[in-house]
């Protein structure tokens, strides 16, 4: 099987890995629509400051996304056009030498800058994240779409590919 088709591309967080392109408008359109009725699942990876109270848990908050600045922050349940927003997390392995933290990231709810905001409002920002960040500047965002889950737009298939980053750069620390 030769897949060479998508759509889904999330600019919103600069980050990388998994992706799917459309070869025809028909099944860009059918993906689209798997895509506003969150029928698309992706998992992230993602280096984070420092080492995290639990190894699992639930963030729940309410975003307010600024248009003007291209930011979001933690707002009020009741604030004018805050969304909810909830992930879960794991942590996948903790460098003590470093102080940085591996965070495996699903989302149930896909809001602007979710991740970067709800990690960084404890202060565990994501690394090289130059908006809401302190350390890792000038590298890349440390935010990897490891895993991605759809229903072929033709066959109603469910397809899941995955994939990882290579062990370089801010990488490095996934080697054992």
């Amino acid at each position: 099987m030769t897949f060479t088709w998508g759509l889904y591309i999330d600019w919103t967080d600069l980050q990388v890995g998994v992706m799917v392109f459309a070869r025809t408008s028909k099944a860009a359109s059918r993906l689209s629509e798997q895509v506003r009725n969150k029928e698309i699942h992706k998992q992230y990876l993602c280096i984070v400051d420092g080492k995290l109270e639990k190894t699992k848990d639930t963030f729940k908050d309410y975003l307010y996304k600024n248009e003007r600045t291209n930011t979001s922050r933690i707002a009020k349940p009741n604030e004018k056009n805050a969304k909810e927003a909830i992930l879960d997390y794991e942590v996948i392995k903790y460098n003590e030498e470093i102080n940085l933290s591996v965070i495996k990231v699903d989302l149930h709810t896909g809001r602007h800058h979710q991740i970067r905001v709800q990690f960084a409002s404890r202060n565990h920002s994501l690394y090289g994240d130059q908006k809401y960040g302190t350390r890792g500047r000038g590298k890349q965002l440390a935010l990897w779409a490891y895993s991605l889950s759809f229903k072929h737009p033709t066959t109603k298939e469910e397809l899941t590919f995955e994939d990882y980053p290579e062990k370089i750069g801010s990488w490095k620390i996934l080697e054992d």
